[in-house]
């Protein structure tokens, strides 16, 4: 438990530093229990900007926060000066609550955010004077915990955490260090505790329990991880929080002294996505879909406007404008924040669901910019990718949004996707050129000077637990010819095409698809300088080439090697509640160029998550989509779909007993889940 404050030789610090105020407390709405008897840091690997405005640290704070004998505070990595100069004054990474030693904490979580931040995580322990590795670790250590989107391969992080929470943690954190408050308070090793953590708590990897084997073994044996304790689970499910959709949508938020991206609030509407787009992790690690009653949502954005003071609420999940409710929270939202010059956003907008109404209702009077992702430019490629959008959504949206006053859009495309051409490449200029064509014709004569269109390319990178994680990467030297294509392939100077830097890219595919050895690797590159690689400006390629010959390893074949569906992968004892056998499947239908119909509109795609977690889809209302040619028709029976209507389930999912086995259900074969 903390006891130290350094705030005293912090304070000098501030004034040789840029942004002071990402190191001051006592912001607006913080909480401080510096007398619970449990202390917990939480700590997001980056700067204050960009960790505070992260919605996954302040539900998992409030959540430690809300739990009886436990207290937990913030901590950031701190950026380039003031890390050195903390360095060089001997002043250890510091909570930002009471300023306490981070060291000192019972336990700390690491979110993992995204691979680039795999060296900040180094940064972070070395920072905070905690042993790198799980296993120099003294009783005295707090436990080091880490959660987040790179969870799901837990690999490349392996030796430096005790414990990695996979799944959502709303639940699961505040199991794992009650369990740990006991056992601590009991006494118990600390070599115990993780055992136990391991076998107690649904969807906790404990990296040091397991064996890490070859490649020929790990094929032989179909995991590349054998348990070194009989007790100890062989595959780690994900944790799902299963209370969302009636869970209160209003989380306390803390309001910065300082601008942090995303200032504003923030309110989840609904969590998960079954869209299905193949190489989308998010889409396959949340389900099921869940949603939130409109009461709820309209609630939390009145109560948080109110406690917050901000000018902006913004409506967030992975597919805003599928919430069966949408129109309707807007309408009431708009009508909530009349007159008082709050602005309503929705940043995740769908194509084939942004219509005349929808455009109406986002953003009021304030129009910035639009984001669409037609992700390929062909529609050849969209149906390998299972997208599911047409260029006539695209077109439609266009139409909509520039009739209702935005002047500005924005297409995000990917390069390198499986299959892909130089005809693909040519249709993403095609397409954006069409588009802007109908953007200016959308706007009255005078304004049509003020329309711009802008494509932006990020480079595939195949990840953990989807459909696509066999693939491979494109070398960097072919990224930059197809991007070179695509440049001189648009014509239009109020186009602007803008690229992904394809060596981060490739670090990215390197840490998504790594074992343990991609670990060695990390630490390397940090023990050589690299961090904050995500910000272009910290960023060394060539220090991650130096690491990489050091070692002896080959980080391309592990970026650009293709594998056949049956080639055991280093998370293969990581499941996202997806089955592998319809990540297989989605892979062959994508190479027969073949769609997946979202379950949520229709029948059960037999992806396995919602059996295999005992959770179903929750819908407020019936979701009406498209089939055919752009036909509205009513949605199909799914077994594993319950819709509220009036607070009650019109559509009942089917009681435990009548569900399948792991991974299978209703529908459980291609041909009926397809019927």
């Amino acid at each position: 438990m903390p006891s130290t404050n350094l705030w005293p030789r912090v304070e000098p610090l501030l004034a040789r530093v840029e942004r002071p105020a990402r190191y001051l407390n006592h912001e607006w709405g913080c909480v401080v229990k510096d007398d619970a008897p449990f202390q917990f840091c939480m700590i997001y690997p980056d700067t204050y900007e960009l960790g505070q405005a992260n919605q996954a640290v302040r539900i998992l704070v409030n959540a430690v926060n809300a739990t009886e004998g436990m207290g937990a505070e913030r901590a950031f990595l701190p950026a380039v000066d003031m890390a050195d100069l903390m360095r060089d004054a001997g002043v250890p990474l510091f909570s930002l609550e009471s300023c306490a030693p981070v060291a000192e904490f019972d336990a700390v979580g690491i979110t993992l955010p995204h691979e680039l931040a795999a060296t900040n995580i180094l940064e972070t322990l070395d920072l905070a004077g905690i042993p790198l590795h799980s296993d120099e670790r003294a009783e005295g250590d707090p436990v080091v915990l880490a959660g987040g989107p790179c969870a799901y391969n837990p690999e490349p992080y392996a030796p430096f955490f005790d414990v990695i929470l996979v799944g959502e943690g709303e639940e699961q954190l505040p199991e794992a260090l009650s369990l740990l408050r006991r056992l601590r308070g009991e006494g118990v090793p600390r070599a115990d505790i993780l055992r136990a953590l391991a076998r107690e708590v649904g969807g906790a990897y404990v990296p040091s329990l397991y064996r890490w084997r070859g490649e020929a073994e790990a094929q032989a044996a179909g995991s590349w991880v054998e348990p070194l304790f009989d007790d100890v689970p062989p595959v780690v499910d994900k944790r799902v929080f299963t209370g969302f959709a009636a869970s209160d949508a209003y989380e306390p938020m803390v309001v910065p002294y300082t601008e942090v991206v995303h200032d504003r609030l923030n309110v989840e509407v609904l969590r998960g996505c079954a869209r299905g787009c193949r190489f989308c992790q998010a889409g396959m690690m949340y389900r099921p879909v869940r949603e939130r009653s409109a009461d709820n949502i309209v609630s939390a954005v009145v109560r948080g406007l109110a406690d917050t003071g901000y000018d902006e609420v913004s409506l967030t999940s992975l597919s805003s404008t599928d919430h069966s409710q949408i129109a309707e929270i807007l309408t009431r939202v708009n009508g909530a924040c009349a007159g008082t010059g709050v602005r309503v956003s929705v940043p995740s907008q769908r194509l084939d669901a942004f219509g005349v109404e929808m455009a109406e209702l986002v953003a009021g009077q304030k129009k910035g910019g639009l984001t669409f992702a037609p992700e390929a430019g062909t529609q050849r490629l969209r149906d390998v990718i299972n997208k599911n959008v047409t260029e006539d959504d695209l077109f439609s949206a266009i139409d909509a949004a520039f009739a209702a006053g935005w002047r500005r859009c924005k297409l995000y495309f990917m390069v390198g996707l499986p299959t892909e051409t130089d005809e693909d490449i040519k249709g993403i200029a095609s397409l954006a050129q069409r588009a802007y064509d109908r953007a200016k014709a959308a706007v009255p004569p005078e304004q049509r000077g003020s329309v711009r269109m802008s494509v932006s390319c990020a480079v595939f990178v195949p990840k953990a637990q989807t459909p696509f994680q066999w693939d491979g990467q494109i070398s960097p030297e072919e990224t930059l010819r197809r991007v070179g294509l695509l440049k001189r392939s648009v014509k239009y100077k109020a186009v602007d095409v803008h690229y992904h830097d394809p060596a981060t890219s490739f670090v990215e595919a390197v840490m998504s698809r790594g074992g343990r050895e991609a670990a060695a690797w990390v630490e390397e590159a940090w023990r050589r300088g690299a961090r904050f690689d995500a910000w272009t400006e910290h960023f060394d390629e060539e220090v991650w080439t130096g690491a990489a010959e050091a070692l002896g390893i080959d980080p391309a074949r592990i970026a650009q090697a293709d594998f056949p569906t049956d080639y055991v992968l280093p998370w293969n004892h990581i499941t996202a509640a997806v089955s592998s056998r319809f990540l297989a499947r989605e892979r062959a239908r994508a190479a027969e160029g073949v769609t997946t119909p979202d379950c949520t509109f229709e029948n059960c795609s037999a992806c396995g998550a919602c059996p295999t977690l005992g959770a179903d889809i929750q819908l407020q209302e019936e979701r009406v989509g498209k089939t055919g040619a752009g036909a509205v028709e009513p949605p199909r029976a799914n077994p594993y779909r319950t819709v509220r209507a009036a607070g009650s389930a019109t559509t009942e999912a089917p009681h435990d007993s009548e569900r399948g086995p792991r991974g299978e259900g209703e529908g459980s074969s291609e041909e009926e889940a397809m019927a």
